[in-house]
């Protein structure tokens, strides 16, 4: 089954109670109310954590925000605004353990690793951006914690640089095909990469972090063979914040996660065969050999005599030599089925 992250980020807006209303949202059942299904709801939810103080250059940090989406005069103010503390987001790690999902933590910085003397995440997710950023992943890495690194601003040799640094210490790693462009156009998605990702790294899980609107993608990606999906979601696409609109609300969590849940049920095998859910529905609509004209009991068959009617349940056309040539033991009107019992 494919692991599915709910991607909270900063759209808990600095707000405890927010996140955890989130993980609610994430923890939901998935019903198909077409067929009464309880499908597999989603498995993770994933927080952001910063250390303001190796983010961006004083004179950013500084910067005017003059933006709608805005928590702060500068930038800085803005990011601490939305900066929970690692108390809060311990406290929201032990409320999704309690509702039953694992916890994923993407640490931006190594002064971020004081978090881990609190709890143990689930996965550590390394943001696209710090890719390039050896000394942190070296850091993560020797937590010996599963981590999942994302490709948003990678290409192969940023990506090979970044596994010989983890390797150095585990090779319990994902690899998510990423477009660090927010929304993503979807002529920019290029969800072929996966399975580039997939031939050239057959040792690791591959999957996609999406930043598109809508949920094609996602599903897309599973049927690509994308094992792990992540996906920003919200209570509200309308409410304020950068990420709020480009990401997933209610319905539209429900939607994707039941479209991805049905999808991996049509999988099946590799063959061909006749499903026993299709017997019914062959034999009503399939197509039998049967009478073009009034026939008398001791005619003999010719293929003048004969087309194709449904029900399914008498000889098909390919065992049409079984029956011509043969004698009828009965009157048999036009337009209907030859059956065994009708020829001698």
């Amino acid at each position: 089954m494919t692991y599915i992250i709910g991607e909270i980020g900063q759209n808990h807006n600095g707000s405890v109670d927010l996140a955890k209303l989130l993980v609610d949202i994430a923890s939901r059942p998935v019903v198909d109310k077409l067929f009464g299904n309880e499908l597999k709801r989603m498995d993770a939810v994933k927080l952001t954590k910063r250390d303001l103080s190796q983010e961006l250059s004083a004179s950013q940090m500084n910067k005017i925000y003059d933006s709608p989406n805005s928590f702060g005069k500068t930038y800085g103010e803005h990011r601490a605004f939305l900066e929970l503390s690692n108390e809060e987001h311990h406290e929201v790690y032990k409320y999704t353990k309690e509702k039953g999902l694992d916890f994923v933590e993407t640490l931006c910085a190594i002064g971020c690793l004081d978090m881990l003397k609190l709890f143990t995440p689930d996965r550590l997710k390394v943001a696209s951006r710090d890719l390039t950023n050896i000394p942190l992943l070296e850091a993560l890495s020797e937590t010996k914690i599963p981590i999942i690194i994302s490709t948003g601003m990678a290409g192969k040799q940023e990506l090979d640089s970044a596994l010989e640094a983890i390797t150095k210490y585990h090779d319990n790693i994902s690899i998510l095909h990423c477009v660090s462009e927010y929304p993503t156009r979807y002529e920019n998605v290029n969800l072929n990469t996966i399975k580039y990702l997939k031939k050239e790294y057959p040792e690791y899980k591959i999957g996609y972090s999406d930043h598109t609107i809508g949920i094609a993608t996602p599903i897309a990606a599973v049927a690509l063979g994308a094992e792990i999906i992540e996906k920003h979601i919200t209570i509200d696409r309308m409410m304020k914040g950068t990420d709020q609109e480009g990401s997933l609300a209610i319905d539209g969590i429900n939607r994707m996660m039941r479209d991805i849940r049905n999808l991996e049920l049509s999988f099946g095998e590799e063959n061909i065969f006749i499903e026993d859910s299709v017997k019914i529905a062959r034999v009503k609509l399939e197509r039998s050999i049967a009478t073009i004209r009034d026939l008398e009991a001791g005619h003999i068959l010719t293929e003048n005599d004969i087309h194709l009617l449904s029900p399914g349940d008498g000889f098909k056309w390919n065992n049409r030599d079984i029956i011509l040539g043969k004698r009828l033991k009965n009157n048999l009107p036009k337009d209907e089925i030859i059956y065994p019992k009708d020829i001698e």
